[in-house]
């Protein structure tokens, strides 16, 4: 009889957001009279953007002939938007990325739970706790996370960096040397960042000790404060120790549409072979590539049209995060996150834990958000709440939870 995969028996519970959509459904369908403000799930909810659009049409209509008609899409992508991600988001702030380099895919999660398949069983995973649940989950499935101890909260082949207000929210170099480290800067889900300088220290600390770092960028298009570097390609020797992936998911309102990249250089070697060519052997094998009209619409978002009504996108979620932060600190919050980033984190009030807080949330002011311990154990006695709403609803909200 075959067995299973039994690194999939370890997994604790349900996917995080799928455990709160759960408790939500449960509750909306006993009380069908209460109107529910979302602001859990990091996904978008303003339209595409009149460009975008107008890229996806033009796309559709080609494909309705014949003569312009595309099928499967190149491996890494097509160069039309492999070409202008590499000239807009590295060549032009002097990052020395190629085309060539960057792999197109369906979005960032995919790919960041994916990328661990290409590096051996045995290695050590570093991780900031808290964390997005996807980096821990993936390295569970194959087998490189250890047993869960239930008293701690952790597992004991990974290695975690606590992100605690005594350190800003950004961990410290790690005492024990891990092969892989998973950094996210602006971070999901306490909004922090780094500097450039700080970043610098991490590039140097993975060539000096052999690490890999995987670079989740997905919100850089929030970064509003100088000295924040967009790209981890922005310190010298990250092209020899980092991977980067990307995402148009929240910059452009992608989270529909499904697309994004990662950036392996080709000078990223480890044992004598270089990571690209793994990756895109991986990349051909076990997939088709994201489809034409949709890579069309991303490249849409380079144009100067594009660029202008992304950027007005942003500022509106961030005048949602305004909102959320200023109006949380009024009513005595302690709060963080929300200036380079479109998530606020916040610390729960007093006797509460994360999901006792949420529970108040949803029962008694019909407003969801995340449990801080749902990213792991440093997350528990917080909170995070998203700018992803409408201007109308966000501002509810927030009258809702200063009412509590």
């Amino acid at each position: 009889m075959i067995n299973v995969n039994e690194n999939y028996l370890k997994l604790r519970g349900s996917y995080l957001f799928s455990e709160i959509a759960k408790r939500v459904n449960a509750y909306s369908a006993a009380n069908p009279d209460k109107k529910i403000i979302r602001l859990g799930i990091g996904d978008v909810t303003q339209p595409l953007s009149p460009s975008v659009i107008k890229a996806l049409h033009a796309a559709v209509d080609e494909m309705a002939d014949a003569s312009t008609f595309r099928g499967y899409a190149p491996d890494l992508g097509y160069e039309f938007l492999r070409n202008a991600i590499a000239k807009n988001d590295y060549v032009d702030r002097g990052c020395d990325i190629s085309p060539d380099e960057i792999f197109v895919s369906d979005g960032a999660k995919c790919d960041c739970g994916n990328i661990q398949e290409i590096f051996g069983s045995d290695a050590k995973v570093a991780v900031c706790d808290p964390v997005y649940p996807v980096y821990v989950d993936t390295n569970v499935m194959a087998g490189r996370a250890g047993d869960f101890d239930e008293a701690l909260g952790l597992w004991n082949r990974i290695i975690y960096m606590p992100c605690t207000k005594d350190n800003g929210f950004a961990p410290a170099l790690p005492a024990e040397v891990p092969d892989l480290i998973y950094l996210c800067f602006p971070n999901n889900p306490t909004g922090a960042t780094i500097t450039k300088a700080q970043l610098q220290e991490w590039v140097d600390y993975a060539n000096k000790n052999g690490s890999v770092i995987l670079y989740d960028a997905a919100y850089e298009a929030y970064i509003s404060e100088e000295d924040v570097p967009h790209s981890i390609y922005e310190c010298e020797g990250a092209k020899e120790c980092a991977i980067e992936l990307r995402s148009f998911s929240k910059n452009a309102g992608f989270t529909g549409l499904r697309l994004g990249f990662t950036v392996i250089p080709k000078e990223l070697k480890r044992g004598g072979t270089a990571l690209h060519g793994l990756w895109a052997r991986r990349h051909g094998t076990k997939y088709n590539g994201a489809p034409y009209i949709v890579q069309r619409a991303g490249e849409a978002v380079y144009s100067e049209s594009g660029k202008a009504e992304t950027k007005e996108q942003i500022a509106y979620y961030m005048k949602n995060a305004k909102t959320i932060l200023d109006g949380l600190k009024a009513a005595g919050y302690e709060v963080s996150g929300g200036v380079n980033a479109p998530y606020i984190w916040l610390k729960t009030p007093e006797g509460l834990n994360s999901w006792e807080f949420f529970d108040e949330l949803l029962t008694k002011a019909n407003v969801v958000g995340t449990p801080g311990v749902g990213f792991g154990p440093s997350g528990e006695g917080y909170f995070r709440l998203t700018a992803f709403g409408q201007h109308e609803a966000t501002a509810e909200a927030l009258e809702r939870i200063k009412n509590l």
